[in-house]
């Protein structure tokens, strides 16, 4: 190497100033993306994370009610994952041609909680992965090709699950996707008779639980229970997808046993990995893996380098040891009644709040568009604002001004998420609540919330052109 390249090492690259790092981040890795995060306060730096909480450099603490996305059931560095990692450090993490105790374990584990008879498992690096693996398995295990799934899911953005995502935002760039992938709504299940009934390749039915980058969509009572008897009537494999909803985030481990619903295909990750190593799963039957890999020419059909490691299944053992330990499903139970109850008490009387709904801790507030009036008296700015940007401005005001992370679904921009890890007291839901109240009271409409956001991103800009 040149003596003209340097690098940054570790010890640098930890005691970077914040301007410094987005001026790294916005020319090295996706400058749109950063830019989009300054416009409201998200482009910021914290030094320390712990539970629930995150500290800033001035020492400024946080309250985290995102969570990862689903991935941080167990909150920030987990004591418990952290101190399991440390003992496998002197072992072996990636070494193909041995046997792995951990996963080996990891797997007996998740067959003793799992719906049904799911007792084989393949573990990965992420939920795309997992949903690539069930497409793939499913294919494989049904000897037909077509897979059905849902308008406004959201199962991953590589090439296989983004051919089963139902948003054409994600879709549209990298046409053409995976052929014989059909859409059908949500929540319908004489949709889904209907298509399987006029179609006899159709491999597996695809399916979230709850639509979460959706905007926390919950099915009709007794959706997934049909789903469930159309799919065995028709001999079509039903993959549950429960990335985001499994370990207790719904107030039971899998949300598909609030039905009693056994998948033949499950899809897992985010918070399996107890918020500190990247782990994905998918489970299935003894009966549907044979018949994709049992023999011994195909057992390597499917494979992943870095899945199933020592680091990863040791995080993953003592997540869920102590996810069943302390009952944290029962916890996330309820706190997420305590949540709903005093979400709808306090705002669900506001012009701006459409619907707040969600089951556990996985809940959404969908906001009110402008109103015809106000869209004309606006130009269409009204809108606009209110189709695209209503509850990243609403998020921003948490942020900026009660230090509340919170975030938009992806395929639904005027759904705030609410998703806090299932540790969270009940004196932080009453903040949050609390926060959100005075937010709206402050802010009876989409436009005024859209100019305390601009004033709030330009106070933000001035900030960061004085540092």
């Amino acid at each position: 190497m040149s003596s003209e390249k340097k690098l940054i090492s570790f010890e640098q690259a930890a005691n970077l100033k914040d301007g410094k790092t987005r001026q790294l981040a916005s020319e090295f890795l996706n400058p749109g993306l950063i830019k989009t995060l300054g416009l409201l306060g998200f482009d910021r730096v914290y030094r320390e994370a712990r539970g629930v909480v995150l500290k800033d450099d001035e020492g400024n603490e946080y309250m985290d009610f995102l969570g990862g996305f689903g991935s941080l059931n167990l909150g920030h560095n987990p004591e418990v994952v952290l101190e399991a990692m440390q003992k496998v450090s002197s072992r072996p993490n990636i070494l193909h041609v041995s046997l792995n105790p951990f996963s080996a374990a990891l797997a007996y584990n998740l067959a003793q909680i799992a719906p049904g008879d799911l007792s084989r498992t393949f573990f990965c690096n992420s939920g795309t992965e997992a949903v690539e693996g069930a497409l793939k398995l499913a294919r494989a295990a049904a000897g037909k090709k077509s897979i059905v799934y849902c308008n406004n899911s959201f199962h991953g953005k590589s090439m296989g699950s983004l051919s089963v995502t139902g948003r054409d935002k994600y879709q549209k760039e990298f046409l053409p996707l995976i052929p014989q992938c059909h859409s059908i709504p949500f929540g319908d299940t004489e949709a889904l008779e209907k298509v399987l009934s006029v179609m006899d390749d159709v491999a597996a039915f695809i399916v979230e639980p709850i639509q979460g980058e959706g905007g926390i969509v919950v099915p009709p009572k007794g959706y997934l229970r049909r789903v469930r008897e159309i799919c065995s009537e028709f001999n079509v494999l039903l993959i549950l997808d429960e990335i985001q909803t499994g370990f207790g985030r719904t107030g039971k481990m899998f949300a598909c046993e609030h039905e009693d619903v056994e998948p033949d295909i499950l899809c897992l990750a985010k918070s399996l990995g107890g918020g500190m190593m990247p782990v994905g799963a998918f489970m299935t039957t003894p009966k549907i893996w044979d018949k994709a890999y049992g023999a011994m020419d195909k057992s390597s059909l499917h494979t992943s380098t870095f899945g199933g490691n020592a680091m990863a299944m040791a995080a993953s053992l003592a997540a869920l040891q102590e996810l069943i330990e302390k009952d944290i499903s029962s916890e996330s139970d309820k706190k997420g009644r305590y949540f709903m109850e005093r979400l709808r008490e306090r705002i669900s009387g506001h012009p701006l709040v459409k619907e707040i709904r969600g089951k556990g801790l996985l809940i959404g507030i969908e906001f009110n568009g402008p109103g015809d009036v106000l869209d004309r008296l606006t130009g269409g700015l009204a809108g606009k604002i209110s189709e695209e940007y209503a509850a990243a401005l609403v998020a921003g005001e948490l942020l900026n001004n009660h230090r509340i992370i919170t975030a938009y679904s992806l395929n639904n921009p005027n759904v705030i998420r609410l998703e806090p890890p299932l540790i969270v007291s009940y004196q932080q839901l009453d903040k949050v609540v609390g926060a959100l109240d005075e937010v709206l009271q402050r802010n009876t409409s989409t436009i005024k919330v859209a100019f305390s956001g601009v004033k709030t991103a330009l106070h933000s800009l001035v900030n960061k052109i004085k540092k």
